[in-house]
């Protein structure tokens, strides 16, 4: 069954090492295959990830789009030791993430780390809102 990715007026799309940008038009796409494709939103790029959590992303990205995973597996592992050590509560999505990396559900892996990112972001959220004039 092919995957349906409708795009907005100059939206991007990466498919396999390929960037698509969309014209003035909505367009809608079909696509049949096994290569990566993420939607310009849920790109990160070593600029944009400014967090523990979303560097983590960014490897688990890097994985899922290249086929030479290994570098990004050795950051990937050592970053998320250290983000289990400074925040013990993020084992189980940190667990989820291993586990889909393990079974090569690189997709899925980095559906897990986005929620990585949430959780990440709703602890920040909730350390600043406990000290006032910071």
């Amino acid at each position: 069954m092919a995957l349906k990715v409708e795009l907005k007026p100059g939206e991007k799309l990466l498919i396999g090492n390929c960037i698509i940008t969309n014209s003035d038009q909505r367009t809608r796409l079909f696509i049949d295959g096994n290569a990566p494709i993420l939607r310009e939103k849920d790109i990160l790029t070593s600029d944009t990830a400014n967090t523990p959590a979303k560097r983590i992303y960014l490897a688990v990205q890097l994985m899922y789009i290249d086929d030479d995973t290994a570098k990004a597996q050795e950051s990937y592992n050592e970053m998320s030791r250290d983000f289990v050590a400074a925040v013990p509560s993020s084992l189980p999505i940190v667990d989820q993430i291993n586990n889909e990396i393990l079974t090569g559900s690189l997709y899925k892996a980095l559906k897990a780390s986005q929620k990585l990112i949430e959780y990440e972001q709703d602890l920040l959220n909730h350390a600043s809102n406990r000290r006032p004039g910071v």
